[in-house]
């Protein structure tokens, strides 16, 4: 480090970025705007805002416009608020570098709600992006433009169009690896490469910045120009390149580190990758501390510091001289270093990946070759650009072949759950021991401490019965961690946001380093409790996730619907076993049982609210009850079974046709969950229901204002956590 002070430089300036946010005094994870500002906003119903075009993206039914140097105006006051996203009609006209003034309503970006969860806050913070427009009006727009910027914009444009029509069915990846636009990817392919441990192909990085920035600089080379010169107008078109592909971290990443080379190159200096490396994680860090916690910037930098610094160190000392060995090494290494973060972010990793990306990485340049020389060339004859992109097809081919494979291999993903920041740092401090290990010839036991620390990263107690509810918008969706190691999933839908198996369960379930479920139960067929259990079920069944189900279990009706065969179809294409329960069923656990108790025999399920199923958790002295959709009817009925209950997830999102007052009086809960949308058109939940449980005493707790909520007991005592205090 003595030799490289930009290494130290950068190192302390993450410390200061680190602490200063930890004590309160930066908001590097948080909105930087004065709060007096930001109470005003969210006061407010309607605004006008003014700022500078930087991006446009066109969707199926909007324009998505970022506006930078935003201010918002305040009577004739100007108010600063940074870049800001609007949503506008997808018919204006909209030039990048245009000056607008757009009026509507203001909202903060939204955080995550439920553990594992993307932060969109987050991923907005660093592009210093806090708020959005939706149903922006355009009240103004100036007549001037940047023209170098939309030029980009349409050059971007162009290269799209002509992807689409010449790569087909393989566009979307081949727009994502050269252009850094996933938006055109199916979501299909995405969990594929992802499970593949492949994904990171897909963004722009080294790869395609030593390709093209390089390509450029020998071929100016070969044209007769001068060091300086050819660098100068590779440097130029790396950066056009940067910002035409969206600016991403791992792209900025690898275009300062090009700039870096190219300079050394001239000035006559030798180019070292770690100080390089170091002096762009300053230079974002500088213009975005927000990017200390961004997940791909640490992937994307602690990929390079694997590749660049420990490989060849580490191969020099085990001695490998064959170059699929050194592959192979460097494989794992990246694997080892990235693992903490992957997990923190994903709760899973792909350990198929080590292997693939020794196939991957090598052929990986034919795909960019053969896109990036299609481009001229369909701009002319679109028949030749198919005929250039032929070869990347055909590999890109190879590579949905190897993630079937990998999607058929059991345990080829590892879903560990996310570890504790000092698990995190416990595991570097091991792999640092290891190193020293290997130093000093003692490879045998270097090895045997790595795998110690990688299960250590991947451990998790289990102390008594969890219960979440997860915020899931209009549904339910609660996740039970049973004390004997089993989980179970109740109910799992939402009547007002899609893919919520992908965006809200899944995620869920990885965090905590769920990888079995062991049974999910569905309370009735309505869509706002199983529209995600149909998609879990679905992505099983397409082999495009490691989460395995063992059991449905469904109400026990005398007559079914649609909906109630379609999940048993789903479950048996599956393998996947179906049960059906009724009053008086017990399900034991290791530790703890579930009683049934509805519906009742005989029921048709014709009603399928007053029919759903109704359980209890035993566990020690605690009781949970779970109510599904019931309404005061089914209460009534049930009243001889019930008894005072610990945790009562409220019924029917705590509609007033549901919680009556008799029933109350008998289960007296001493925490009450209500899962609902805070914008809903049911009135959910009623002020009547919520006053009842109060009176009775019940803590009261809503997934709309605190996200997901979490009850802990270790059957004698219960601790609750709010995912948003």
């Amino acid at each position: 480090m003595k030799r490289r002070p930009v290494c130290l430089v950068c190192l302390f300036l993450m410390l200061c970025l680190y602490v200063t946010d930890l004590v309160g005094i930066s908001m590097i994870n948080g909105n930087p705007l004065p709060v007096s500002v930001q109470k005003y906003i969210s006061e407010h119903p309607k605004f006008t805002v003014s700022g500078e075009v930087q991006e446009c993206q066109a969707a199926e039914y909007s324009l998505s416009v970022y506006l930078k140097q935003v201010c918002l105006t305040v009577g004739s006051e100007q108010i600063p608020i940074e870049n800001i996203k609007v949503y506008l009609n997808k018919e204006e006209q909209i030039r990048i570098g245009m000056f607008l003034r757009v009026c509507g309503k203001l909202e903060e970006i939204p955080g995550p709600r439920n553990p594992g969860e993307f932060d969109s806050k987050q991923y907005y913070a660093c592009r210093k992006i806090y708020y959005q427009m939706k149903d922006g009006e355009v009240c103004d727009k100036s007549i001037g433009y940047s023209y170098f910027g939309q030029l980009l914009q349409e050059i971007r444009q162009k290269a799209e169009t002509i992807l689409d029509e010449a790569a087909g069915a393989y566009a979307g990846i081949f727009q994502a690896m050269i252009l850094g636009e996933r938006g055109n990817l199916d979501a299909e392919t995405k969990m594929q490469y992802q499970m593949a441990g492949i994904m990171h192909i897909l963004a722009i990085s080294g790869l395609h910045i030593s390709f093209v920035g390089m390509g450029f600089f020998r071929l100016l080379k070969k044209a007769g120009t001068g060091n300086g010169v050819a660098g100068a107008v590779s440097a130029f078109l790396i950066y056009a390149y940067g910002v035409v592909t969206g600016g991403s971290v791992s792209a900025m990443r690898a275009v300062g580190m090009f700039l870096v080379l190219i300079g050394a190159g001239i000035a006559g200096r030798s180019y070292d990758l770690l100080s390089a490396m170091a002096l762009s994680a300053i230079v974002l860090l500088l213009d975005a501390p927000a990017y200390l916690y961004n997940v791909s910037f640490l992937l994307s930098f602690g990929a390079v510091i694997g590749i660049g610094a420990l490989t060849p160190e580490i191969c020099s000392l085990l001695n490998l001289k064959k170059r699929t060995a050194k592959s192979l090494a460097g494989s794992v290494i990246v694997w080892l270093i990235t693992l903490p973060i992957a997990l923190h972010a994903y709760g899973e990793v792909s350990l198929a990946g080590v292997i693939l990306n020794l196939l991957v990485l090598p052929t990986s340049g034919i795909v960019l070759a053969s896109g990036i020389f299609a481009l001229p060339v369909g701009i002319f004859v679109i028949e030749i650009a198919k005929r250039v992109v032929f070869p990347g097809k055909c590999v890109l081919f190879f590579y949905e072949k190897l993630c079937e494979v990998v999607g058929w291999i059991p345990h080829s993903t590892w879903i560990a759950g996310s570890p504790q920041l000092w698990q995190c740092a416990v595991y570097y401090v091991m792999l640092g021991v290891a190193f020293t290990g290997v130093k000093w010839g003692k490879k045998a036991a270097s090895v045997a401490l790595v795998i110690f620390a990688v299960v250590f990263l991947g451990y998790h107690s289990r102390n008594g019965l969890t219960i979440t509810c997860l915020d899931i918008g209009q549904g339910d969706c609660c996740v039970l961690k049973m004390p004997g190691g089993e989980n179970f999933l109740i109910d799992g839908g939402s009547s007002n946001k899609k893919n919520t198996a992908v965006y809200q369960i899944l995620p869920y379930l990885k965090n905590q380093g769920i990888a079995i479920l062991d049974g999910i139960f569905v309370s009735h067929t309505d869509q706002d409790h199983i529209s995600g259990i149909e998609e879990l079920l679905e992505l099983c069944a397409q082999k495009l996730t490691t989460v395995r189900v063992k059991n449905l279990i469904l109400p026990d009706w005398d007559t079914t619907g649609g909906e109630y065969e379609k999940l048993k179809m789903l479950a048996e294409q599956t393998g996947i076993r179906v049960q059906t329960v009724r009053e008086g069923n017990l399900l034991k656990a290791k530790e703890a049982q579930i009683e049934i108790l509805a519906p009742e025999n005989g029921a048709d399920g014709s009603d399928t609210n007053e029919d759903g199923m109704v359980m209890k958790v035993h566990f020690g002295k605690f009781r949970g009850l779970f109510t599904g959709d019931i309404g005061a009817e089914t209460e009534k009925k049930l009243l001889d079974s019930m008894e005072d209950v610990d945790f009562l997830k409220v019924a029917h999102h705590g509609s007033k046709y549901s919680t009556c007052q008799g029933f109350l009086d008998v289960v007296s809960p001493e925490i009450a969950v209500i899962s609902c949308s805070a914008k809903n058109t049911y009135g959910h939940p009623s002020a009547d229901t919520i006053k009842k449980l109060e009176d009775c005493g019940a803590q009261v707790e809503y997934t709309m204002k605190n996200g997901a909520i979490t009850v802990r007991t270790d059957g004698e005592g219960i601790w609750l956590d709010r995912f948003i205090d």
